[in-house]
């Protein structure tokens, strides 16, 4: 019996190495095209793999290892996100600013629920959407996506979701720091400001400390605290996609109650709370799961044909940058009247 397993484990990897190492190839050189020309790694690890969407046609021998690290991969990556969250850093921004940033979440899935109906879109696109704009960008459209009930749109809208909110978060890098100065922010609100408005955490970096020191700090915690917030929006989703009923797709198929990931995610977290994660290990846990959502979001490309994407549509489009000026007017509103 242990040799039989033995034997299927052997395959599977030998079936999966030639998709896997593809995708690790092409964020590899995203990661290059990045640190030389300054694009966003996982714009141009996306735009890479959409080139390469021959290589995942049925029959090829890299298709395998492309699923898979669409999925287990991009899952992994997402769980070593909680290795960055504390109870620590939710208390230090004080309870105003984090019910702002709650708030802003919260409103900003419920403004996409509603615009989405009024635009004729679907709720699951509208969740999709909702929550990559709300929380964390590519890494939270690619959290949902694995609850979300599967149909044959669902690569589509995945990629076209993360390369919306990849170039809307850009986009803000570059706007958004002039808008904080035409506000009359001060460096910790233009902190606030900027963590809980733009998508990417890359770019919430980079907006940050191209005004200072303590606006960068604030934005980076204020972010993370969005951050903080996939694992229980997620769960919310599972819970209620189950309840009523609404995940009897792909021949009954539901999605799981907690999926692994986000228990992943919550135990990373408790234990860095617990002080139990030294930070060097929580610095590599980062690190890891950046590569690992970059080799994912690669493999989401090649996995996602461009024609058809291209057959999301204006609405879409639309709804995307709706969400993303909700959020943003929402934030500046709360800012000027805590202030």
């Amino acid at each position: 019996m242990m040799t039989l397993t033995l034997g299927a484990a052997r395959r599977t990897i030998a079936e999966a190495f030639p998709g896997v190492a593809v995708s690790a190839l092409v964020a590899a050189t995203a990661q290059f095209l990045s640190e030389h020309y300054g694009a966003p790694a996982m714009l141009m690890a996306l735009l890479l793999g959409l080139a390469l969407n021959f290589l995942s046609e049925e029959g090829t021998r890299t298709a395998p290892g492309v699923a898979f690290t669409a999925r287990t991969v991009l899952r992994l990556g997402v769980a070593l996100l909680g290795a960055r969250i504390s109870v620590e850093m939710l208390a230090g921004l004080g309870p105003a600013a984090i019910g702002l940033v709650v708030a802003g979440v919260v409103l900003t899935i419920g403004f996409g629920l509603a615009a989405a109906r009024l635009m004729g879109r679907d709720w699951s696109f509208a969740l999709l959407t909702g929550g990559s704009v709300a929380i964390c960008g590519a890494s939270a459209a690619m959290a949902i996506a694995a609850v979300l009930p599967r149909h044959a749109r669902s690569e589509r809208d995945l990629a076209f979701t993360v390369l919306s909110v990849t170039v809307l978060s850009t986009v803000a890098m570059v706007l958004y720091p002039m808008l904080s100065g035409l506000f009359g922010f001060t460096p910790r609100d233009s902190g606030v400001f900027l963590g809980g408005t733009i998508h990417d955490v890359a770019q919430v970096v980079g907006a940050g400390f191209s005004i200072g020191p303590e606006t960068g700090e604030t934005a980076t915690l204020v972010k993370l605290i969005r951050v903080s917030m996939l694992a229980p929006v997620v769960l919310c989703f599972s819970l209620v996609i189950r309840a009523r009923g609404l995940a009897e797709r792909e021949g009954g198929k539901r999605p799981p109650l907690l999926p692994g990931f986000v228990l992943g995610f919550l135990v990373l977290a408790a234990l860095n709370s617990a002080g139990l994660v030294p930070p060097v290990l929580a610095d590599w846990a980062g690190v890891l799961s950046r590569w690992a959502l970059l080799i994912a979001i690669a493999a989401v490309g090649i996995k996602t044909s461009l024609a058809r994407m291209l057959d999301v549509g204006g609405v879409a489009i639309g709804l995307i940058v709706a969400e993303t000026i909700f959020l943003g007017v929402f934030v500046v509103a709360g800012l000027h009247f805590l202030s």
